[in-house]
């Protein structure tokens, strides 16, 4: 007994101290914990390369999307702080005067960001055993890897996550989701850029050995383990697969083209609007004329009734200062043109929209060859009350302050009395409840 506890505590047995005995890893430890046969370098491989051009699609998109921010402009800044960034951006242009740009960019980006959702479980699924294996660093090139998997799999999660809870317009958490979700992407696509190099060798080594589409010919009863030393992913207990490689790489593509298309009902709207269940809830859209989708109400940004009655004015400020009531506005020559308007979160909507041109009321007010205008809101609150417009903005002949829409005068939640609306401009600059346009000339 004695010598048995002094085995068991590292104590000392004929005048030598014995080493503690190490414990055998338990649990998901163990490779053997791990049963499923599917798992390997072949599964990994077919998923990443799934798995790739969808992120490729999101990371341009959304690249795409900060730039038609023009965050260098005062008062479009929805970042916070675009600090190292700004110098970037104010090298690229977003083109004015295609009304479906943004339109296309964002819908791109949601449906791609989506559909990609599935894949990247399937995937985080296929390497589980991985990042359980023991011991946690080997060597420092090993731990450098870690640190990798970790801010990928870590940052990845994050810029998922908040994405989708950002196309329900649901934000249970303190921090500004822009900045979050942008700067956690960076950190993301340069680990995945590290990921790509480390593991292409053993990606190509898997489709040499194995082929391509051959795994995907094999049945479930037909299924056969990887070599243990092709990836630590592989189980080396395996349970006889009760679906094939063929049979899970199916479901998985269904799902993502079945979510896929349940955003494009939100993009593109129409028939297919019936197939956004994914779309946000609980959203007044108005009535009539205004029954299409709104961000935030009226009530939501506090903007009341009676800030936008009989009292209020325009005011227009340029080389002469003008004060204009909506009678006034209604009374000055009336452009219609159908227009989108599309949001960060990948809706978007076409309605038909008339008002004065914003060209025009830089004429009224002294300005020739425009530079800017700064749109000012009755709503309070940093980049969502105020927006710039760039010279090719202001310039386009469609780029309305809208008055009425489908004919009818515009809901309090649309923006009533006046709104912006111009061609390609992300929706939150699509300022609602316009108070003051200041022209700055060229």
């Amino acid at each position: 007994m004695i010598r048995a506890l002094e085995k068991a505590f590292g104590m000392r047995e004929g005048g030598r101290r014995l080493p503690a005995p190490v414990p055998p890893e338990r649990g998901p430890f163990r490779r053997d914990f791990w049963k499923s046969p599917l798992r390997g370098a072949w599964l990994s491989s077919v998923l990443s390369a799934a798995l790739l051009p969808l992120i490729v699609v999101c990371a341009v998109t959304g690249l795409l999307s900060h730039v038609a921010y023009d965050t260098e402009l005062a008062g479009n800044s929805v970042t916070g702080s675009d600090g190292l960034l700004s110098p970037i951006y104010a090298e690229l242009d977003w083109p004015a005067g295609w009304p479906w740009l943004y339109a296309l960019n964002q819908g791109l980006h949601v449906v791609a960001g989506v559909a990609a959702i599935p894949i990247l479980l399937a995937k985080l699924w296929s390497v589980i055993p991985k990042l359980w294996e023991r011991p946690a660093v080997r060597t420092a090139a090993h731990a450098v890897e870690r640190l990798s998997l970790a801010l990928l799999v870590g940052s990845g999660l994050f810029v998922f996550f908040t994405g989708v809870l950002n196309i329900q317009i649901y934000y249970p958490w303190q921090f500004s989701f822009v900045p979050s979700h942008l700067y956690g992407s960076f950190i993301f696509l340069a680990a995945l850029v590290f990921h790509i190099v480390v593991k292409l060798p053993t990606m190509a080594r898997a489709f040499r050995e194995r082929g391509v589409v051959r795994p995907l010919k094999e049945s479930a009863a037909q299924t056969t383990v990887e070599p243990v030393e092709s990836s630590e992913s592989v189980s080396t207990a395996p349970r006889a697969a009760t679906i094939s490689r063929r049979g899970l790489l199916g479901a998985v593509g269904a799902a993502s083209v079945g979510l896929g298309a349940m955003m494009v009902g939100q993009s593109v709207g129409g028939p297919l609007r019936g197939l956004a269940f994914l779309a946000p809830r609980g959203v007044d859209t108005g009535v009539g004329p205004n029954d299409f989708p709104v961000n935030k109400t009226a009530a939501s940004v506090g903007v009341t009734p009676e800030q936008t009655a009989a009292a209020w004015r325009l005011n227009v400020v340029g080389r002469f200062e003008l004060s204009l009531t909506r009678d006034d506005l209604l009374r000055l020559p009336q452009s219609s043109h159908r227009l989108p308007i599309a949001c960060v979160e990948g809706w978007s909507t076409t309605q038909d929209w008339s008002g004065v041109p914003i060209v025009e009321l830089a004429g009224m007010a002294g300005v020739g060859e425009l530079e800017s205008v700064f749109v000012e809101s009755l709503q309070e609150g940093g980049a969502f009350g105020q927006t710039t417009l760039n010279a090719a903005q202001a310039a386009d002949p469609r780029s309305l302050l809208a008055l009425t829409v489908n004919g009818a005068d515009l809901s309090l939640d649309h923006g009533f009395p006046a709104r912006l609306i111009v061609p390609a401009l992300p929706g939150v600059h699509n300022t609602k409840w316009v108070e003051r346009l200041t022209f700055q000339s060229a």
